[in-house]
């Protein structure tokens, strides 16, 4: 008899569209794979009386090298691979690009990478063209600039505890759209702070020299340096940092130095290297964190950048189908909007613009530092100073040694 074999599984295809080629891609691929292989063991997905199973498809945006490619890698998964869904992308140019296409199509998209606000902007002046659109990670710029002073406050006040010194701060940002904001807002916002801004210098991305820009710092009388590094500056920096022991300490966005491959990245050097984060290894944001990171931490022997939040928006994006009881991407949409999740990076609820909203008792992130070869979370300070909220696994915040002696020898 022909065709009494047992059915094929009906699929529910996800593209996960990244810079395969770098860590960010391949963390974007192994956060989905892990949800996609733990939701499948389980039984899958049921959509009203229907069982379906997660099947991914990897989409190599190569945006980090020529955004406009993440356009057409998007239009070909969704035209050929016939993606149901897209989730993924890192640099603003790139993500903005691919919203443009996963709108044409009215596919849902989940950002887990991009910070840039044009993206949650065209969903307030354009719901019906942009509803699709979604944000897991990272907040958007305006709160990754409200995040960043408050590290910058952080190590502020230990400058002026421990040095004695009024803070001075000099604002490296590499010159990409999603930094416009965050440089303008240091200048607007931190003099009145009583942190004086000494100056910004804007490497490209993708500079492997910056001893020009340090040395010039150096010479402004900085004692703190606030970056906003997306690109692989970051490497060539948190090197020639330490390197010429610039006595300013660093604290702001390196994505480079969230990573476990940054101190052999830069040869040894980059401890005391402060950013953002959203994950550290001894840190436990919600009972979901940890058994997370171990299992990726077995599959990839290292730390997931904030790229694998990729993992929360496979599960966000199932409970989503699961109670529309529908693949119909509007009625995913509402349920999308209703979202109230536990994830392993916090609280996950979206606002009016489908951005992760960003608070205490929600997504927090975490400050993160290097001391002694080890990325240990510093950020929300472990007495709970800020708004309350206290992490199992959070370390004091220790000044570079350099940069105590060097002012302390003035």
């Amino acid at each position: 008899m022909v065709g009494c074999g047992k059915e094929a599984p009906k699929e529910i295809k996800m593209g996960v569209i990244g810079p395969m080629q770098f860590q960010f891609g391949k963390h974007h691929w192994m956060g989905a794979t892990l949800a996609a292989d733990e939701i499948n063991a389980a039984g899958g997905v049921m959509v009203g009386d229907e069982n379906y199973k997660i099947k991914l498809v990897q989409v190599d945006s190569n945006e980090l090298v020529s955004p406009p490619d993440a356009a057409t890698a998007a239009e070909k998964a969704i035209t050929v691979d016939n993606v149901d869904f897209l989730m993924g992308t890192i640099r603003s140019e790139g993500a903005l690009a691919v919203q443009e296409v996963a709108m044409d199509y009215q596919k849902i998209f989940i950002v887990c990478g991009s910070s840039e606000t044009k993206m949650s902007d065209k969903v307030a002046e354009d719901y019906a063209r942009y509803k699709y659109w979604f944000r897991v990670t990272p907040v958007n710029n305006n709160s990754l600039g409200s995040l960043n002073f408050l590290l910058v406050g952080m190590v502020a006040k230990s400058i002026g505890a421990q040095l004695k010194m009024a803070p001075k701060l000099a604002v490296l940002a590499e010159k990409a759209s999603w930094t416009e904001a965050i440089v303008a807002a240091a200048q607007a916002y931190l003099p009145p702070q009583g942190i004086q801004v000494v100056g910004v210098w804007q490497p490209s991305d993708k500079a492997t020299d910056v001893t020009a820009e340090l040395q010039a710092i150096k010479n402004s009388g900085a004692n703190m340096i606030m970056t906003a590094l997306s690109g692989t500056v970051g490497i060539a920096y948190g090197k020639t940092w330490e390197e010429l022991k610039i006595p300013a300490a660093s604290v702001g966005i390196n994505v480079m130095a969230q990573a476990d491959s940054f101190i052999t990245n830069t040869g040894g050097f980059g401890n005391y290297e402060m950013t953002l984060n959203v994950y550290a290894r001894d840190v436990e944001l919600t009972d979901k964190t940890k058994p997370f990171m171990d299992a990726f931490i077995a599959e990839m022997g290292e730390t997931p950048t904030y790229n694998a939040g990729t993992y929360d928006a496979v599960y966000i994006l199932k409970e989503a189908i699961e109670r529309a009881g529908s693949l119909d991407q509007d009625e995913i949409v509402a349920e999308l909007e209703a979202t109230d999740y536990i994830a392993t990076s916090g609280r996950v609820v979206f606002d009016a613009k489908h951005d992760v909203k960003w608070a205490p008792g929600y997504v927090t992130a975490l400050g993160v530092q290097w001391q002694d070869g080890k990325l240990v979370g510093v950020w929300p300070p472990a007495d709970g100073s800020w708004q309350g909220v206290k992490y199992e696994g959070i370390v004091d915040y220790q000044l570079p040694p350099w940069v105590v002696q060097y002012w302390t020898q003035q």
